[in-house]
């Protein structure tokens, strides 16, 4: 088994080699840990990943060749049917069902409701519409269906949910996933803007030709490196409604890492507020306050959103709106922010079209970004570079 891990470590791109198969078979007949399964994947881990970028991609191979083996000792692992799962967990209401279920107000509403039943409830409900529990129809548990509720647990069903109570994490985009197609690099090319730039290391050729003719000998001249002069920075969405859409955004952001050398990228969720972050591995504990970014990187950048813009509206104009966490200040508030700072600025949107009336919350994106949303396809990207190319 541990030969299949070390091959298929490789298969994914992780560059294990056998002297570092050899050096984790020593330490498990050392015994530096314990017989557990948690203590040998972070084995394992420090001894195969040298690269941040790759853990994403060895918790993967990790679960695949381990899934079912490492149960505890004397219990069998056992799988059963998904659909099974969801029967038992959720109920399927017909659509005039659904329209029958009434939300509870407003975003106070909801707040105040929730305290009340987290005060009042005993025991544990399932199927119920007031109490916390899973499946029925009440605005708090989840794997039901409500208007709008809060999430307490459990994954997303119906993507209805205006907070959540736990926190989440999502895994990062993959900077090393190969292009689908060039288009997207073609697109983005419109935004370039070439400027000879450092030492003089490249060789010019009509000015050595010139040189030469006129001096009678060889005259090579030199000149700086013709680089791509524009600065981006470059904000994504990331996990709930925007999961079906990972694939576009990766292809995006080896686009974007190809094309640029000034690009500078952070994560969000929704929608921005006080604190955005590098990667989700570490997304609640290692937070970049947003206005250090306002005062790192000058108005010559060009600003760069990619999300659905689908969320609860209250993310966009309350105050502790937030579905993850209690933000001081209204994701409104920090857009403005960011556009007045970056006049450059658009907005990527990878649903089609079609949908974004559905979504109150995609208008008010829009109307704060003064209608700059585009759709995540190549017409969409080349307007919306032409749209920041014509900005200062």
């Amino acid at each position: 088994m541990f030969l299949a891990f070390l091959d298929s470590l490789r298969a994914a791109g992780i560059p294990a080699s056998l002297k570092e198969h050899l050096l984790l078979l020593e330490a498990l007949d050392a015994e530096v840990i314990d017989r557990s399964p948690e203590q040998f994947y972070y084995l394992s881990r420090a001894v195969y990943v040298k690269d941040e970028a790759l853990l994403d991609r060895f918790d993967r191979v990790f679960e695949a060749v381990f899934r079912g083996a490492l149960a505890p000792e004397g219990v069998a692992p056992v799988a059963l049917p998904e659909e099974w799962l969801r029967a038992v967990a959720q109920r399927h209401l017909t659509p005039e069902q659904r329209a029958a279920i009434e939300s509870l107000g407003d975003w106070d509403a909801i707040m105040r409701t929730l305290r009340e039943r987290l005060a009042e409830q005993q025991g544990r409900h399932q199927g119920g519409s007031k109490w916390i529990g899973t499946g029925g129809t009440s605005a708090f548990g989840n794997a039901g269906y409500n208007p709008e509720g809060v999430r307490i647990g459990g994954d997303s069903t119906q993507g209805r949910a205006v907070k959540l109570w736990e926190q989440r994490a999502f895994r990062d985009l993959d900077r090393d996933r190969a292009l689908g197609t060039r288009n997207l690099q073609v697109a983005l090319r419109r935004l370039r803007r070439f400027a000879r730039e450092g030492a003089a290391d490249e060789l010019d050729i009509d000015a050595t030709i010139d040189g030469t003719a006129r001096q009678g000998w060889l005259d090579v001249r030199l000149r700086p490196e013709r680089r791509n002069a524009v600065k981006l920075l470059l904000f994504l969405d990331v996990g709930g409604s925007m999961d079906p859409f990972v694939t576009q955004c990766e292809q995006l952001f080896s686009a974007a890492t190809s094309e640029f050398r000034d690009l500078e990228f952070f994560y969000f969720h929704n929608c921005v507020y006080e604190g955005v972050w590098k990667e989700n591995r570490r997304r609640f504990d290692a937070r970049i306050p947003t206005l250090d970014l306002l005062h790192t990187y000058g108005r010559d950048y060009k600003l760069l959103f990619v999300g659905d813009a689908a969320m609860s509206p209250y993310e966009i104009t309350h105050p502790g709106g937030s579905v993850e966490h209690h933000n001081d200040e209204a994701g409104a508030l920090w857009l403005r922010r960011l556009t007045e700072a970056y006049p450059a600025a658009a907005w990527l949107n990878p649903a089609p079209v079609a949908q974004w009336v559905y979504t109150a919350s995609t208008a008010l994106i829009r109307d704060l970004m003064a209608d700059r949303m585009y759709p995540l396809t190549i017409e969409g990207i080349d307007a919306a570079t032409r749209t920041l190319a014509r900005r200062r």
